[in-house]
């Protein structure tokens, strides 16, 4: 079979750098070109060391439409921009990871790219064919698939949601928060209760609950370790904990990276793979569901793969079935 080729806009960043780890590895893709700007003529092993040994590529600051997917791993608002500033291909598929174009509200006037909303137990039909897919984000992924079999059930109401991430969750760019010395040995609270991925978190659940009683408080936390996401979501609940991972099992029955174990989860368990793990658990009439992603593989650059494996009618996993860093 005739591989398909990808662009990779935004190379140099950590879901680019994922992102180029994935399909170099992909047996049904291959990379054309890893646009940079910043970085053009140098190669991407000088900014990716890790990828030593397995690519000989260049950055470039070229862009070809000779290609049928691109990938967008650049900023939020750098993504808008860039489709409107160059001309891709309406035969290219554009799978965006910035959060420019994942709520319908957005205003689309005069734009030729309709975006499908990329969270595949969701929408898995709908990204079969769709032309254009905008990738969840870290988060909002973690936090969603936590919530919504309770939203099918139509029983979800108020919502109290702390998580914890990583590092690279921030970027590459350093700030005051991402140097060593302030994370090592440290937590802190950030944009308590106006994450910018609740509105996504939202939307998603009012798909498969329209009234408005689903709603969530969100405050996440920046932790003291590299990469990962690990969430915890409150809620009432009168259904009993056997009826509950009953209906958890069969929501998610089927699903290649989503799934419902009954014992307590850990982070270790998915990083460095395109799992959500969850575990369910409830004292008196509160119910807690604890979530857990690799922010740069399901959160990012794993499910932006599992995306274009639906698109291309490639099997869902290819490329994807990466051992979790236990130990």
């Amino acid at each position: 079979m005739k591989k398909i080729k990808a662009g990779i806009v935004g190379g140099a960043g950590y879901t680019g750098g994922e992102m180029i780890r994935l399909l170099i590895n992909h047996p049904q893709a291959e990379i054309a070109f890893i646009n940079s700007s910043s970085n053009a003529g140098n190669p991407v092993t000088r900014i990716h060391a890790d990828l030593a040994g397995d690519t000989d590529m260049l950055f470039t600051d070229k862009l070809s439409n000779d290609i049928d997917v691109l990938f967008l791993c650049v900023g939020h608002g750098d993504a808008k921009k860039f489709l409107d500033q160059n001309p891709v291909a309406d035969n290219v598929k554009v799978i965006d990871l910035s959060q420019d174009f994942r709520l319908k509200s957005r205003d689309t006037s005069g734009e030729n790219r309709k975006f499908v909303y990329g969270l595949p137990e969701l929408n898995r039909e709908a990204i079969r064919d769709a032309k254009n897919i905008a990738n969840p984000g870290c988060f909002a992924t973690a936090i969603q698939l936590g919530l919504l079999p309770l939203a099918k059930r139509g029983i979800l109401g108020e919502v109290y949601t702390t998580g914890i991430t990583g590092s690279t969750g921030a970027g590459q760019g350093l700030n005051a928060t991402s140097h060593f010395s302030w994370r090592a040995n440290n937590v802190q609270a950030y944009k308590t209760l106006q994450h910018q991925h609740i509105n996504e978190i939202h939307q998603s659940l009012r798909q498969l609950q329209e009234d408005t009683k689903a709603h969530v408080h969100f405050v996440p936390w920046r932790g003291d370790f590299a990469r990962g996401i690990y969430v915890t979501s409150i809620v009432h609940c009168a259904l009993d904990v056997a009826e509950l991972q009953s209906m958890y099992e069969l929501f998610y029955a089927g699903q290649a990276f989503t799934h419902v174990l009954d014992k307590m989860i850990d982070l270790k368990q998915v990083v460095n793979t395109n799992k959500c793990l969850i575990h369910i658990e409830k004292q008196g009439d509160k119910l807690a569901i604890h979530s857990a992603i690799d922010n740069l593989l399901k959160g990012a650059s794993g499910q932006a793969v599992q995306n274009m494996n639906l698109l291309f009618g490639f099997d869902e996993t290819t490329g994807l079935r990466l051992k979790p860093a236990a130990f």
